[in-house]
Formats: structure tokens, sequence, C-alpha cells
């Protein structure tokens, strides 16, 4: 069982779309210091700061006082674009989340590393960002993020899947997420993330930790051939049924 932190902590969250606006309505709550930024400037975030009680910063900013976590929310093109020197002085010890997903055509455009399958899209961005993350986050709505979280023990309590390469920021956030009002279920290394990627069955599923354990297992550790294309296919639908009801991703 994960120990629940229960010291207020200082977050920083870059991007303030709608999963970075969730977290910071649920993070405030919890009693933690929430330092939250986006592409346009603090001047732009009055309503995200109303709304979450986040403090509107710089991304610069929300890195340097995200002292116990830094969460990077954005559209998975836009990761090569944060300042290359956006980590540092950040200490080694204070994990860096990562959330993003890869939607080729509502958002991000083709991607060659991505259509191959020789990386996952969190391994992708960790070689962006220079230091390890941890993915989470990506597979959950944004509003069952903020308001299906119950507490531990409760029947059908959702799981979220939490991968890295980095055990002791993996347990780190594990105990976040539990806080959260969510299972955490180790899904392995960022190698092994493809498991909870879009176009995988747990994607959005909100399964129960018993399932999601047998499912992620089910699945293997290395993704075959057979898998990849079944999953780029799965989200191809997934984009296109998105795409016919008139959801824009921003």
């Amino acid at each position: 069982m994960h120990e629940l932190n229960n010291t207020a902590m200082n977050i920083g969250i870059i991007g303030a779309g709608n999963i970075g606006s969730a977290l910071a309505v649920r993070l405030t709550s919890l009693g933690h210091s929430v330092y939250i930024a986006n592409s346009r400037g603090p001047e732009t975030l009055q309503d995200v700061a109303q709304k979450t009680g986040a403090t509107p910063v710089t991304a610069e900013e929300a890195a340097q006082r995200g002292t116990d976590l830094i969460v990077v929310t954005i559209p998975l093109k836009n990761i090569p674009d944060l300042p290359k020197d956006l980590f540092e002085g950040v200490p080694a010890e204070v994990p860096v989340i990562d959330t993003s997903n890869y939607y080729p055509m509502l958002r991000d455009g083709k991607m060659p590393e991505l259509e191959t399958g020789s990386l996952t899209e969190s391994e992708w961005v960790q070689q962006h960002l220079g230091r390890p993350v941890v993915k989470v986050f990506n597979n959950i709505y944004a509003d069952h993020l903020e308001n299906k979280g119950q507490p531990a023990g409760t029947p059908g309590r959702i799981a979220l899947p939490v991968a890295s390469d980095d055990d002791a920021a993996k347990q780190k956030v594990m105990a976040l997420v539990e806080e959260l009002g969510f299972d955490a279920v180790d899904d392995g290394t960022l190698h092994e993330s493809w498991r909870q990627q879009p176009g995988t069955p747990s994607y959005g599923a909100d399964m129960p930790a018993d399932k999601l354990r047998e499912h992620l297992a089910s699945l293997g550790t290395e993704r075959t051939e057979a898998q990849h294309k079944e999953f780029l296919a799965n989200h191809a639908k997934q984009e296109q049924a998105m795409a016919d009801q008139g959801i824009q991703l921003k």
C-alpha cells in the first residue's frame, strides 16, 4: 500500500487544458499549492486561477516552484517547443509527470517515431525533456479525474496505470494517485507504457484495480507488431468518431 502524503506539496503544472485544470482543482482542494502555466502567459490564466485556486505563472516558474512535483500536460506536438533549460536547477528527485497522448489526425500530425512503434509516447517525451518522466493521467477523462475519485477500499474504485523508469519517482506519484482517490497500478517501465496508450482496451475504460492488473498482464511486456497495428487502427477509429462528433483537441 502506498503511504498517503498528508503534507502540503508545491506542485507545478505546465499546461492549463482539461487535464491540467482538473488536476489543479483537485490538488488545491487537497491543500497543495499549485502553480499553473500555459503557452500564452500568466495574464491569460485568470479564469483558470479563479476556477482552480492555482497561481498563474510562466512555464519556467512552474518548474522552479513545483519543488515536490511537476506535471507536463500539453499537446504532444508542443513538447519540443518547451524551453530547453526548463528543468535547469530542478533537483533530480522531483518527479515529472507526463500525461500526453498521440492524436495524429486530430492534433499532432504523424510523427514517424511513434508510427513505427519503436518508442512509446512517453519515451519520446522523456528524450525531449532530458529527464525521467512518470506516465499517468493520460487514460482517464478530465471530468472523471476531477469528479470520480473515491476513498480507498470503495468497491469499483477506478484504477490508474503508472509507468516510469525511475522507481522512486513512480512510488511518489502512485501515492499522489491514491490521494486523489484512485487505485494506483504499476504499469512497469516507460517502454511498457504502450499498454495505457490510446487504442488499447484500458484507455478511458475506468477499470477497477484487479481488472486493470489482469488486463496489463494479458498484453505481455514487449509490444508485438500485431498489437501495434491493432491499437493504431483502434485509435484511428476513435479519432474518426471524435472528428465526426466535431470534437476538437487543442
